[in-house]
Parts: C-alpha cells; structure tokens; sequence
C-alpha cells in the first residue's frame, strides 16, 4: 500500500519584491510569517498528512496579496491574515465550504486558458 495523496494542496505565494518596486508585494514584514502559521495550523489539527502547505512564487496577482491557492477547487484567497487563514482552514479545508467572502474578485480571476489557447494568443509555436 502507498502513500495517500494529498486532499488538498494549499499554494502561498512567497515572493517577495524588493523596497521601491511598482508592484505589491505578497510578503512583507508584516506578512513574512504567513506560511509558518498556515503549516503551524495544520500540524495543531492533525491534517498535515492530508493537506499539503506549498511555497511558490508569484502566483500573477499581486494586487490581492498575500494570496492563496487551493487545489482541488482552483480557489484564489486574497488579501490574507492569519484570521483568515484559520477560517479557510476550519471552513474550507475541514468544513468543505469555500470562504466566498475572502475570495479573489471574479473580475481578476477569469476561466483558465488551455496552453493551445495561450499559444495561439501568443503567437508561439
């Protein structure tokens, strides 16, 4: 018998830009320990196994960052604390019920593309 899979697979974009970028930043001083806390969480409730925490880099939405992806679902969370954390875990991840309130606006998360798609928009072969 094998490993199990994993239920979900919960992506935390990391990156991080250095001072004086244009652009927001999905980690800062105030938000550097956002992943310690969501792996924190998962270990205290005994889903770790389950649910795995992933670091990634820019996840192309950085106006709403600190953002999250969960997978399965293609659920954007924006604008995260460690209260929200806490509830898409509870909610979401144990509950089954997707937090809708701190979702991605509709408007920045259209339907995905599939790579032929993107290459004809492109223009590449």
């Amino acid at each position: 018998m094998g490993i199990p899979q994993p239920a979900f697979y919960l992506f935390k974009c990391e990156q991080s830009a250095p001072p004086g970028m244009p652009k927001p930043s999905c980690v800062t001083n105030e938000t550097r320990d956002l992943f310690q806390h969501l792996a924190q969480r998962l270990m205290e409730k005994g889903i770790i196994g389950t649910v795995q925490p992933v670091r990634t880099g820019c996840l192309n939405r950085c106006q709403y960052g600190p953002v999250m992806l969960v997978e399965p679902g293609h659920i954007m969370y924006s604008h995260l604390t460690k209260e929200k954390i806490d509830r898409i875990i509870d909610e979401h991840i144990i509950g089954g019920r997707p937090v809708a309130e701190f979702m991605i606006e509709a408007e920045a998360w259209d339907e995905p593309i599939s790579p032929e798609q993107m290459m004809k928009m492109t223009g590449a072969r």
